[in-house]
């Protein structure tokens, strides 16, 4: 990957998505993307509150792409859909992987560990990472949401 155009992403967990995302670090460095976890680093109980938190503000302020694991991904994409600028989806196949990037320029991926192999998962992040924003009538949609977001916050 052209050193110029290196890709970074943060990525987190609780417990619960630990072993998950270590394999996806591992995937994203094989892939040459800077990759910052941010933990949990062990799957000792952990709050995903705080965890989804920071990368969602890390995502908004940096504009990079995150990565969310827990349990379901819901909790995570929860915590993280507060702070305003991110778009966070839970994701458990490749076909929506594509789509919430094309369509809804989503900037966090969420999954679930206990919903979903990791080689499926792997596959996601792949899909996720690789698809690009189709804006076309799709950036008008985008552009609701930020304007709602600005109205309410």
């Amino acid at each position: 990957m052209d050193e110029k155009k290196k890709m970074k992403m943060i990525i987190g967990s609780d417990h619960a998505g630990f072993t998950l995302k270590e394999k996806i670090v591992s995937l994203l460095k094989d892939l040459e993307i800077e990759v910052e976890d941010v933990g949990a680093y062990s799957t000792e109980r952990t709050n995903y509150g705080p965890i989804a938190q920071l990368v969602a503000e890390r995502v908004v302020n940096e504009n990079i792409k995150g990565i969310l694991i827990c349990g379901t991904g819901i909790g995570m994409s929860i915590m993280a859909n507060k702070v305003k600028g991110i778009r966070a989806a839970v994701v458990h196949d490749t076909f929506s992987a594509e789509a919430t990037r094309a369509h809804n320029d989503s900037n966090i991926l969420c999954m679930g560990e206990r919903v979903i192999g990791s080689g499926l998962a792997l596959e996601i992040t792949k899909k996720w990472i690789m698809t690009k924003f189709d804006a076309g009538k799709h950036a008008e949609r985008i552009q609701f949401i930020r304007d709602y977001e600005s109205e309410i916050r």
